[in-house]
């Protein structure tokens, strides 16, 4: 069956800021707004008929798996060994350096699901073991391996100068900058009117044929007198009758949605309604949807508290970047590259005719 979701959530960190009121010394360029994804016409998406699913509220962006490891080039370790397969172990040692190369988010997921770190160890095994084999075969002797190897090993020299010859100092930025740069974008740290919804499904495809939708309808009209019965408890009707998945084993809730964010057929019935009071049905592509406006949350601007650490690290960031680039303009000023352009277009030349 397909089904379209009515709302898209964005994830609710900083949406950047868009000027930044620092010293010359320490000009940079500015961040971005990420503008809001808003879902007029979202693209189906295939369910089994069995088990359908309603619109589903796609919720922030889940932190992303912690990454591997780099292959290490012992299978030997220090302090108590964490797992082992075959000859190759992982050490406690092993993972608190593994760990303190993450950066904050990362962390900050590991210890909020230990599935992740389960699954880096997993992968640094994996890692040693097909380092034990490649070395069994001296595959890293072959010439055309070691000259890639030579090139890696160049780039990653080069990427950890720059960025230690770019790395902003530890008090950067001071608590007057950060306050400036903050006064300066607080339209970007405003967070829009949220509503707090549980909705009825019932599917029917736009292209239904008449048997299906009028048991659409027939269904519709079941919820609708059950609705209007005196008493009765929208949560439990959800449960009993909708078709919205996970939502509907939840009494229909759907959570806090930033108004912006709403479908418009859905945002111009619930502005209208009372705490508490329930919408008329609402056909969209994939069928009807009842809503109940449960609570609403006037709009505010988040507090400098509230968005320090990611704004530092927005700043600090986009310093790193501006240290980088001077750092890299100076060098070349001191000493000026020479390109022969002729012979540089006669290669490419060559290269078209090969």
């Amino acid at each position: 069956m397909r089904m379209r979701s009515f709302i898209f959530a964005t994830s609710c960190g900083i949406a950047g800021v868009s000027a930044l009121m620092l010293t010359a010394a320490h000009a940079q360029t500015p961040v971005q707004p990420t503008q809001p994804r808003v879902a007029q016409a979202p693209a189906p998406a295939k369910q089994k008929a069995a088990a359908p699913a309603a619109p589903a509220v796609v919720a922030p962006a889940a932190t992303a798996p912690v990454a591997a490891p780099s292959t290490v080039a012992s299978t030997k370790t220090s302090g108590e060994v964490v797992a082992r397969v075959g000859n190759n172990d992982v050490g406690a040692d092993d993972l608190r350096a593994y760990l303190a190369t993450l950066g904050p988010r990362e962390q900050a997921a590991v210890a909020q699901d230990p599935a992740l770190l389960s699954q880096a160890v997993r992968m640094m095994l994996a890692n040693r073991l097909v380092l034990q084999e490649l070395n069994a075969k001296k595959w890293d002797q072959q010439p055309q391996v070691t000259a890639q190897l030579q090139k890696l090993r160049e780039n990653a020299l080069v990427e950890l100068y720059l960025q230690s010859v770019s790395n902003p100092p530890a008090n950067f930025p001071s608590d007057d900058d950060l306050q400036k740069v903050y006064e300066a974008n607080r339209a970007a740290f405003q967070v829009p009117r949220q509503y707090q919804l549980s909705q009825i499904f019932i599917p029917m495809g736009k292209d239904a044929d008449k048997a299906t939708a009028d048991a659409a309808k027939k269904k519709l009209d079941e919820v609708q007198k059950k609705l209007k019965a005196p008493g009765a408890d929208f949560a439990a009707i959800a449960r009993a009758d909708s078709a919205a998945g996970e939502s509907a084993e939840r009494g229909g809730d759907l959570g806090l949605l930033p108004e912006d964010q709403i479908r418009p057929e859905i945002r111009a019935q619930i502005t209208g309604l009372a705490k508490g009071g329930v919408s008329d049905p609402i056909t969209l592509d994939d069928g009807y949807h009842v809503i109940r406006l449960v609570d609403t949350k006037v709009p505010y601007t988040r507090t400098l508290p509230e968005v320090r650490e990611q704004l530092v690290r927005q700043i600090r960031t986009q310093r790193a970047t501006a240290l980088r680039q001077n750092y890299l303009a100076e060098m070349l000023k001191q000493q000026p590259p020479i390109i022969n352009e002729l012979a540089l277009a006669k290669l490419l030349d060559d290269k078209a005719r090969n």
